[in-house]
């Protein structure tokens, strides 16, 4: 086969046309690689979104023209909470995860704050929450979810998501965060 190659200049040029094709196939299906260099994502990741209505039992929510995909409503205990406008914070966790298990138990430093709902969710149970999770893009376990309170809002609901091991004081500090009534400065660098 080599000699076949070595000798027949169609041979080559057909051989160089496949390559290329593969190449720009692989290229093109793998997005060049420009994000398989950058640097991977930090266990604790803070994202700050808005998340779709919160609409009690039985309601449906009312958004622009477009249909919504369906998404059940929140559990009533959740919307009650949002509309006396406590600071409602989600716990998603993986029974038996260790780090799942020490973030429950951190959430304990909670207890004594007022106006604070918490519920543990068990990931196998996170689309009773779809309306919450969907919109603020939560994507593994143990997730810290805290919503801001309805007073605060302005009208759209705001989520900030932590992922991994959060201390007490870090959880803590994420509903503190949720209640910050101050100026935001927008970070330029």
């Amino acid at each position: 086969m080599r000699e076949k190659l070595n000798e027949n200049p169609l041979a080559q040029v057909a051989l160089i046309g496949v390559l290329l094709v593969f190449g720009i196939y692989m290229l093109t299906s793998m997005g060049g690689g420009s994000e398989s260099e950058s640097e991977p994502e930090a266990e604790s990741s803070t994202t700050v979104t808005s998340a779709p209505a919160i609409t009690p039992a039985g309601e449906t929510p009312v958004t622009g023209s477009a249909t919504p995909p369906p998404v059940p409503p929140l559990p009533s205990d959740v919307t009650a909470a949002f509309k006396a406008s406590e600071t409602v914070v989600l716990l998603i966790v993986r029974e038996g995860g260790i780090d799942d298990r020490m973030v429950r138990e951190d959430t304990g430093a909670l207890e004594g704050m007022s106006k604070v709902a918490l519920f543990v969710i068990p990931a196998k149970q996170i689309a009773r929450y779809a309306a919450i999770t969907e919109g603020a893009g939560v994507n593994r376990v143990p997730a810290l979810v805290v919503l801001r309170p309805k007073a605060l809002s302005h009208g759209a609901p705001t989520a900030s998501v932590n992922y991994g091991y959060q201390r007490a004081e870090d959880v803590v500090q994420a509903v503190i965060d949720a209640r910050y009534k101050g100026r935001t400065l927008s970070y330029h660098p």
